[in-house]
């Protein structure tokens, strides 16, 4: 494979419930917030994606932000020999609040 090919986007189950949490104006902000930025490229750091300290939600060691305000975060991990980018969590920050299928979460 060529490094010009884009990573495959595969989401784990639990994120459609993550996502139903989230107003259904943002639907298409995030499917294609996520297609543009991790489909090329994901394992950049720059200013709104970064690597975790430690890993959340499993296995994620990546964090991607964005939206107004920065609000939503999807958490990834990224399979670089199979050009993979696993989506673990997809949540919303307000403040020092962050909620992830409508629940609080402590990173």
């Amino acid at each position: 494979m060529s490094p010009s090919q884009p990573y495959q986007i595969i989401y784990a189950p639990i994120t459609s419930e993550h996502v139903r949490a989230i107003d259904r104006k943002f639907y298409a902000l995030i499917r294609d917030t996520i297609l543009e930025r991790l489909s090329y490229e994901p394992s950049e750091e720059n200013r709104n994606r970064k690597p975790l300290k430690r890993p959340a939600f499993e296995e994620a060691t990546w964090e991607l932000r964005f939206g107004p305000d920065n609000m939503f975060r999807v958490f990834y991990d990224v399979k670089i020999p199979e050009r993979e980018v696993h989506i673990l969590a997809i949540g919303m920050k307000r403040r020092t609040t962050l909620s992830v299928g409508g629940e609080e979460v402590d990173l």
